[in-house]
Parts: structure tokens; C-alpha cells; sequence
């Protein structure tokens, strides 16, 4: 069963361990449009809120990417807050910057620009 697979059907194993958690249908939602994100680019908690159908739950789509059980096919790492700050990341924010840099986002988006650069010590 393909990733892809799995999030539409709400199963996944963790650590290669015989059990599945049920994601929730929001979760689903969630891991479904940020997959979809380009490798550079970022987007904002409120953009994905929106892109699911629900507005005003930007929170609710951080604390769904901060159980993310599929870090590296969903890149909740290219999710920031609406002011620039990088917002939190589960496995620490220094790596989360780290990957944004990586991928060279500074130059995407003018309007987090001076934030990202701070980042990086430029």
C-alpha cells in the first residue's frame, strides 16, 4: 500500500511496528494538501486552514502537522505562521529552519524574506 494509500485510508504503521493509529478525517485533509507543497516553497498554517475548507483553523492544522507520521512525504516543514516566524516543527525548530534554508525558500517569498534571512545569519 503506497503512502499516498495510506493517508486517504487512515492507516499507518509506526516504526515499521504492527499498529496502526486511525487518522482523522481533518489529519487526512491536512497531510493531503501539504504533500502537495513544492519542494522551495512555503505556505502558511492559514493557507492550508483554507485550502481544507476551514477557515480560522490554523491551530488546529499545526497540532495535525506536529503529529505528522510522514515527515518526509509530507513536508510540514514548509508550513510557517502568517508573519513569517517558522512556527513550531516536532523534531526541533533549528532543523526546521535548516530545511527551509536548504531548499533555498528565502528567495521565493518577499514577504518572509528579511524573516528567513535571520534564519540563515545573511
Amino acid at each position: 500500500m503506497s503512502v499516498c494509500n495510506l493517508i486517504s485510508s487512515g492507516l499507518y504503521q509506526a516504526n515499521g511496528k504492527k499498529m496502526a493509529k486511525e487518522l482523522t478525517h481533518f489529519e487526512k485533509k491536512v497531510y493531503t494538501v501539504v504533500k502537495n507543497i513544492p519542494f522551495g516553497e512555503i505556505r502558511t498554517y492559514k493557507w492550508v486552514a483554507k485550502k481544507i475548507g476551514a477557515k480560522g483553523a490554523s491551530r488546529a492544522v499545526g497540532n495535525a502537522l506536529n503529529k505528522n507520521p510522514f515527515p518526509i512525504i509530507v513536508p510540514c516543514h514548509r508550513v510557517v505562521n502568517s508573519s513569517g516566524d517558522s512556527g513550531k516543527y516536532a523534531f526541533g525548530m533549528d532543523l526546521k529552519k535548516r530545511l527551509l534554508i536548504l531548499e533555498n525558500a528565502i528567495r521565493c517569498y518577499p514577504k518572509y524574506r528579511k524573516k528567513l534571512k535571520s534564519w540563515s545569519g545573511n
